[in-house]
């Protein structure tokens, strides 16, 4: 691909443009945004795109699409701009759910499909990221999920307790009405071209054991434009919604601490917090979406009180979960109370579900590829949960991967279960990598 520095530098100041358009003018709505849409935007969308991802309906690699690079970005185009281009159908595949009892079902688009959706969300991207509110941490450049919750905790903090509101949306991509979709995109985008591109996405057949389908509601999850649209949809439905219409009418502070649609509130007064609880259901539910009755729930979190005669809590503050992490009171090591997190249950669970079945598939491979294994696995845990006070978690979870492991090399043998002292030799010549504390966050 013939690429130069000033094609890519041109492309950034395209986007530069759009954003401070976009800044100045906060109530405009885009009609001409598909003249961006040429070959240099489709080679930076290229070069954006990853690689190395699983192929959609047509079979086609990311490295097959490349060995006639400019000829398909040629016919891409010319099909974009005809208004030829089809959305190919998604392949569905199924990954197991948190409680590893159910499955969450992914959308696989064609690799080409990729591109050209990472190209339209270069487009929205800089517009939108001019409007979505700084609470609003998900999939979004710059941010992350660790920078979420240290703003929870920071506000929680800030207002010394009070009560949280657990939202979770049942199902929420399979169900979003693709029409509230359009409506809210059509707020800020009416270029035709975008939006009949989108409709086209949102419309694309679903192929499942061979089986074609088209689902009238969802976004197309796992494709590389789904995370912007859920940004874009529950930027309006919701953070739009807190700011201007629940927070001027609270009597005290609140927080809202949003990652697309994991999200949690968080009020100083109890008798906010229900207000608001109540009318969650409504406000969702004005946009097809539906609560779950079980998972959203309101929480006391206020910060633990002490009786004057001993050291004993009196009342015990109850606990939420958040991007994996369960959130608690604790005490820090000056002796203050202060809000502490650590491996959620579900994923704790589900990351030894996960090893568990790793070990059983390669419990015939040599000992030094399952040692690299299982380091992949144990690596990428600590890169997310090794955050502060989470070490204890850390720890136990390196001590159920050496047992789970030892489980499944004794079944290699009929010479019986293999002793520890056996183990204990295995692991130092092939060790496990030991926890550790990646992310300094708050305590």
């Amino acid at each position: 691909m013939n690429e130069t520095p000033g094609s890519v530098a041109e492309i950034s100041t395209k986007l530069r443009r759009i954003a401070k358009l976009a800044h100045d003018a906060p109530e405009l709505a885009f009609t001409t945004l598909a003249h961006h849409l040429d070959l240099a935007w489709l080679r930076e969308a290229y070069r954006r795109t990853r690689k190395d991802g699983a192929t959609g309906v047509d079979g086609q690699s990311a490295e097959q699409y490349a060995e006639h690079l400019e000829e398909n970005f040629r016919g891409l185009l010319d099909r974009v701009k005809a208004g030829a281009y089809r959305a190919p159908p998604v392949r569905r595949v199924h990954i197991p759910k948190g409680d590893g009892s159910q499955t969450r079902p992914i959308g696989v688009p064609t690799f080409e499909d990729k591109v050209l959706q990472r190209a339209v969300a270069m487009l929205l991207g800089a517009i939108y990221e001019e409007d979505f509110a700084p609470f609003s941490y998900g999939f979004r450049p710059g941010r992350s999920a660790h920078q979420a919750i240290d703003a929870l905790r920071d506000g929680i903090m800030g207002m010394n307790g009070g009560v949280a509101i657990e939202v979770d949306i049942r199902k929420f991509f399979d169900t979003v009405g693709h029409e509230h979709v359009r409506e809210v995109l059509r707020r800020r985008v009416r270029d035709g071209v975008v939006l009949h591109l989108i409709g086209k996405w949102l419309n694309a057949g679903v192929i499942e054991n061979l089986e074609l389908s088209y689902p009238g509601l969802g976004t197309p999850q796992g494709g590389v434009i789904s995370p912007l649209l859920a940004n874009i949809f529950l930027h309006d439905v919701v953070d739009v919604w807190f700011v201007r219409d629940v927070s001027p009418r609270l009597s005290g502070r609140a927080q809202l601490v949003r990652y697309a649609d994991d999200m949690v509130f968080f009020f100083e007064l109890e008798a906010d917090a229900k207000r608001v609880f109540e009318v969650l259901p409504k406000r969702f539910g004005k946009y097809g979406l539906t609560l779950h009755p079980e998972k959203t729930r309101m929480v006391k979190f206020s910060r633990p009180s002490r009786n004057p005669a001993g050291d004993q809590d009196v009342v015990r503050p109850g606990t939420f979960d958040f991007l994996g992490f369960t959130h608690y009171w604790g005490r820090s090591r000056a002796g203050a109370n202060v809000v502490k997190r650590r491996t959620a249950k579900d994923r704790f669970s589900r990351a030894l579900r996960r090893v568990n079945e790793w070990c059983r598939q390669h419990r015939h491979d040599p000992l030094r590829m399952q040692q690299q294994g299982l380091a992949r696995k144990l690596r990428g845990h600590y890169a997310y949960f090794g955050i502060t006070a989470n070490f204890v978690a850390l720890q136990r979870l390196h001590q159920r991967v050496r047992r789970t492991w030892r489980k499944w090399l004794s079944s290699r043998s009929r010479a019986g279960r293999l002793s520890w002292q056996r183990m204990t030799a295995i692991l130092e010549r092939f060790p496990l990598p030991a926890p550790r504390i990646v992310h300094r966050l708050g305590t």
